[in-house]
């Protein structure tokens, strides 16, 4: 489906974390996880009335009406589905190179992929521990998130190893950072 250029691999990397087939999935569960987070929102809004729940009776409605999902003004599934829609705009940015090219871009999608992570994790602990209950919709939006994590990783370790390579060879880390030409044409 996309081909991949050896040249694009960061050096000594088997593969390119920046090449589309890597990230598309990233991007895809992205939109999938939007879906499933906008879904809770609107029930935690009342815009709809009930939560699809097949396997745990009522534990959706008791984790989704919890005080730990109002301790914060809006509720926590929309910042969920605002944090992916963050990972859906930060993965599509970028070309095959931007592990090189835009390492802030690949930062900023590997901060706004490894939080989610770990707030999803808090989460799932959480439902058994404080409400004897379990939301089938949030734990699978806890797993989309953990898929996530690995990939984005990748990627922002190649742009850390590039930044590396900077400094060793005296260029201007700042600019490499921001992608600037100058940088990237001297530093492999």
């Amino acid at each position: 489906m996309f081909e991949n250029n050896k040249a694009d691999n960061p050096p000594g990397w088997s593969y390119n974390p920046s090449a589309w087939d890597q990230r598309l999935p990233i991007i895809i569960l992205a939109l999938i996880g939007t879906g499933i987070a906008t879904y809770l929102a609107l029930y935690q809004l009342r815009v709809i009335s009930n939560v699809w729940e097949p396997f745990f009776g009522n534990g959706s409605e008791k984790i989704l009406n919890s005080k730990v999902s109002k301790i914060l003004p809006i509720p926590d599934a929309a910042l969920g589905a605002l944090s992916y829609l963050a990972d859906v705009a930060t993965g599509i940015i970028g070309g095959t190179r931007r592990w090189r090219t835009m390492p802030w871009i690949v930062i900023l999608f590997a901060v706004a992929v490894g939080p989610l992570g770990v707030v999803s994790i808090t989460l799932v602990i959480l439902q058994p521990v404080m409400f004897d209950a379990y939301c089938t919709l949030c734990l699978s939006s806890a797993i989309i998130s953990l898929w996530m994590i690995g990939p984005a990783m990748d990627e922002m370790l190649a742009s850390l190893q590039y930044m590396r390579r900077v400094k060793n060879s005296g260029h201007s880390m700042w600019k490499a950072f921001w992608g600037v030409d100058e940088v990237i044409s001297q530093v492999n």
